[in-house]
């Protein structure tokens, strides 16, 4: 066996590690420079785009509070979008504003029956048209009595089908311009204002109906259906007792409290709906309302009430009154 010394192992390491570094010396000193290697301009032209794609669904952000819902048994009143999807079906510049004299559920001050639509008063000739997206369900004289208790009660009559279980008629027509089967669209000619049926004078008569159409008793308050005309509001007043039972006979006052000049002052006057019409949230409505301030006030069992409410273009203002 070789023993080496300490002595001789420490100089014959650090005669190796010299050697090491000239030799690497060496070689850096005589490697040449090699440039990065580009890509040919054809392949990047060429080269397809990996576009990643998640593999989860993103989650959709959650509203940091949940929007309160304005309740009019809590608070003065509200102001709502409401339920306007469907269009006048008379165009300007023809009349398009509701005869008030023969409003919806009214019964003309007792001189005629309840009023199960509302009338848009113009000539002869004048032209009618889809008040929304449909189909014909019906279009021709109603000789027998299918959509009221008499038979040619509307004469020349239109009734379309739409969306949601949702009908509208349009009755007392001179003209009709559509078949039944036919799909019609917002704003599509269906015929002409006259006076067929059981009608005094030239208007057009237009209901809206939910649920079973053949039901004269299915309609609805067109005015709470039907885009108010240009800056104009609607206002949806329910009258009820404490148990929430429509009240059957109120006359109340409408009140405009926003106007500038003494010839701008107006009040209207109103009877909530006839008994027999009352099946829906309201007994009253007052439409086609310059926007700005208004007072409602009645007297019921010897009490005032009133209420101070707002109208905005375009909007449904409703009001609730509990009465005892």
């Amino acid at each position: 066996m070789i023993i080496f010394a300490p002595s001789l192992i420490n100089i014959y390491m650090k005669r190796t590690l010299s050697l090491f570094l000239l030799l690497l010396l060496a070689s850096c000193a005589s490697a040449p420079i090699v440039p990065t290697p580009q890509l040919p301009t054809a392949a990047v032209a060429t080269a397809t785009l990996i576009r990643y794609e998640p593999t989860f669904t993103i989650p959709t952000p959650s509203p940091t509070s949940t929007p309160v819902v304005c309740d009019p048994f809590r608070t003065d009143f509200c102001i709502t979008d409401g339920n306007f999807i469907f269009r006048r079906p008379i165009k300007a510049p023809d009349n398009t504003f509701i005869d008030p004299t023969y409003a919806y559920a009214s019964t003309a001050n007792g001189t005629r029956d309840p009023h199960h639509g509302v009338e848009f008063l113009n000539a002869f000739g004048t032209p009618v048209y889809a008040a929304g997206d449909g189909v014909v369900l019906f279009a021709g004289v109603d000789a027998e009595a299918v959509y009221s208790p008499w038979p040619n009660y509307y004469g020349n009559v239109v009734v379309l089908k739409h969306a949601d279980d949702l009908y509208t008629v349009y009755a007392h027509l001179s003209k009709i311009d559509v078949e039944t089967g036919q799909a019609v669209s917002t704003g599509d000619l269906l015929g002409e204002v006259g006076q067929s049926g059981v009608a005094v004078g030239p208007h057009l008569h237009f209901e809206v109906r939910r649920g079973n159409v053949g039901d004269y008793f299915a309609t609805q308050n067109p005015e709470l259906w039907l885009f108010p005309n240009k800056e104009r509001g609607v206002v949806q007043i329910s009258i009820q007792e404490e148990s929430g039972r429509l009240i059957k006979y109120v006359e109340y006052v409408l009140e405009y409290l926003s106007a500038t000049e003494k010839k701008d002052e107006k009040t209207f006057f109103g009877i909530t709906y006839s008994a027999d019409m009352q099946r829906g949230d309201e007994n009253a409505v007052m439409g086609d309302l310059n926007p700005g301030k208004y007072r409602i006030a009645f007297k019921y069992n010897g009490q005032l009430y009133e209420q101070h409410i707002e109208v905005e273009s375009g909007k449904l203002t409703q009001v609730v009154f509990v009465v005892k």
